[in-house]
């Protein structure tokens, strides 16, 4: 398992002023960095490629997709809107360097009609999902479906209803995010969900309770690292926690985070958090 850390902790708007954060964060020993992806074409992504190379650090995306571009949109022109911006993610991901693509790409998050999840929406997202194999296999890109919880979503918010639908586009390179923080809401129990998914399981968000510091909330980190052992899990471990810097106006921290906890606080912290739990656990 490799450590890294997402850029959510600095930024919501990843751009070139940016990338001075790097050699930081390759100095505190992480092994790669997420960026956080709205619309693709306002990311520097040669940019971005080159910096992480300089560095030698791997990078990874998650995306969070805009309210025009809904893959479970009742609006067929919406739904064909939203294959097409995947394909962009897709593609702009591959640019960067990345070779995983995550996020809860089902659905803008804050989608919530008053029903629950039909049996057309399922097959839409099904369709969408398997429209995109071509693009997927040429840019030789994993696709790792991230449920979100309750307040987010009306549509996938836990790792059984992933796998089922991970099952249903039957694609190999499509299997599933477990975030830490959505799944201490909607999960009986984090580690289970990780053995429930076994190899479909491609990716790990790594987050306390309330975003902050791992280790300080009630997350049972040790026993999902133990899980995700018996699992044999060679993925990222990608911390995802929200600082504090009043400088930073796209901050997703700026309004909740604790202001003594900073963005290279929450890094250095989880990276050793997480590199301690690790070699206990193989010990």
């Amino acid at each position: 398992m490799k450590i890294g850390i997402s850029a959510f902790a600095w930024t919501a708007r990843f751009d070139r002023s940016h990338l001075d954060l790097l050699p930081a964060i390759k100095q505190i020993g992480l092994h790669a960095v997420e960026i956080p992806m709205f619309e693709p074409a306002m990311l520097p992504s040669a940019d971005i490629r080159k910096a992480c190379d300089a560095q030698g650090l791997e990078c990874t995306v998650c995306a969070i997709l805009p309210a025009q571009a809904n893959p479970i949109s009742p609006r067929p022109e919406t739904r064909k809107r939203a294959i097409g911006h995947l394909v962009r993610c897709v593609e702009t991901s591959a640019a960067m360097g990345a070779r995983l693509l995550g996020g809860p790409l089902f659905a803008p998050i804050g989608y919530l009609p008053k029903h629950r999840p039909s049996h057309r929406e399922w097959m839409w997202a099904v369709e969408a999902f398997r429209a995109l194999e071509d693009v997927l296999d040429a840019n030789d890109m994993t696709l790792s479906i991230e449920p979100v919880n309750r307040s987010e979503t009306f549509f996938l918010r836990t790792a059984v209803e992933a796998r089922q639908l991970c099952e249903s586009i039957g694609n190999p390179r499509i299997g599933v995010t477990i975030d830490t923080f959505h799944a201490n809401i909607e999960e009986r129990s984090i580690p289970e969900a990780v053995r429930s998914l076994g190899s479909c399981l491609k990716h790990i968000h790594a987050s306390e309770n309330d975003r902050g510091l791992l280790g300080t909330g009630h997350v049972p980190f040790n026993e999902i690292i133990s899980a995700l052992r018996e699992i044999r899990y060679q993925g990222y471990l990608m911390i995802e926690g929200f600082g504090y810097d009043k400088k930073e106006k796209d901050s997703p921290g700026k309004l909740w985070a604790d202001k003594n906890v900073s963005p290279e606080n929450l890094a250095q912290s989880g990276f050793q958090y997480l590199a301690q739990l690790l070699q206990k656990v193989d010990a």
